[in-house]
């Protein structure tokens, strides 16, 4: 007895559709760098910080100053010309750091984990990734500063209520100063990208943003007095201050020229990073 099998032809298989080819466009990159930049815990975590730091530290120049007015305590120095808006942005040097060093990290970062290759083999013209780094971490810097500086001012104001420090949000140059603030730490915190970009590594990026806003402004005492009238108005961090200044002294810059000042530091750093960026390998 045999068994007749039969034998079907196999159905041809279904035509692969090919996936569709998307071009890399500016807008794209931007959204990458965007998703990328609040993927990282570092970034939640540096900039509540920031914001932690702009909030608390002018909230506490703010009890303490009253605490001394209210004691009948010697005023100290240091809170003699305070007013409530200098008091409430006593934590901006704070917040300069912490937003700078994430900005460091934003580009240093994808250096030392290697993540740099795939970005650039997605990116093959290069620089649009530095400008999209630089445009989305500077926004973002930029409103939690200004977020910082108003809810800072605020608080600082309603500790000081009924005090002669007492003073307004509506006050003269008040929000401009405010908006000001983060105009100043977004633009740091670009400087932070460039520098990241430029030197590749976080040690070091980290320490050339310190030492370029905090070490060297101390340095300058070091040099003779007419130098130092020529050269510290046009430092990174005098600059930036002039920027939201309620009161200019003199020899410091007006608030348009700390602002041109500001961002041609940002400009040049930037540039350096770009050709670094296209001449070097990755």
């Amino acid at each position: 007895m045999s068994t007749v099998t039969e034998t079907r032809p196999a159905s041809p298989a279904a035509p692969r559709t090919a996936a569709p080819v998307r071009t890399v466009t500016g807008a794209r990159v931007l959204r990458s760098e965007w998703y990328k930049q609040w993927s990282l815990r570092s970034t939640w975590i540096t900039l509540g910080l920031g914001l932690l730091f702009l909030l608390a530290f002018g909230t506490i120049a703010a009890l303490r100053y009253k605490s001394m007015t209210g004691a009948g305590q010697q005023m100290d120095p240091d809170f003699a010309d305070a007013t409530t808006y200098s008091l409430a942005l006593f934590g901006t040097t704070f917040a300069t750091l912490a937003l700078g060093v994430l900005g460091v990290l934003s580009t240093s970062g994808e250096y030392t984990t290697g993540m740099v290759r795939s970005t650039l083999a997605a990116v093959p013209r290069r620089l649009p990734v530095l400008w999209s780094k630089a445009a989305v971490y500077g926004v973002v810097a930029c409103v939690v500063g200004a977020l910082g500086a108003f809810g800072a001012f605020l608080i600082s104001s309603g500790v000081l209520s009924g005090t002669g420090k007492a003073m307004s949000i509506s006050a003269g140059g008040v929000v401009t100063g405010l908006l000001g603030v983060g105009v100043y730490l977004g633009l740091a915190g670009v400087i932070g990208v460039a520098l990241g970009a430029l030197l590749r590594s976080t040690a070091g990026g980290i320490s050339a943003f310190v030492g370029l806003f905090l070490l060297v402004p101390g340095l300058m005492s070091l040099l003779p007095k007419s130098w130092r009238a020529d050269i510290t108005p046009y430092l990174p961090s005098n600059a930036g201050e002039s920027i939201y200044a309620l009161h200019h002294a003199a020899g410091t810059l007006t608030a348009g020229n700390g602002l041109l000042v500001l961002l041609a530091w940002t400009a040049v750093l930037l540039a350096g990073a770009a050709v670094r960026l296209v001449r070097s390998d990755a």
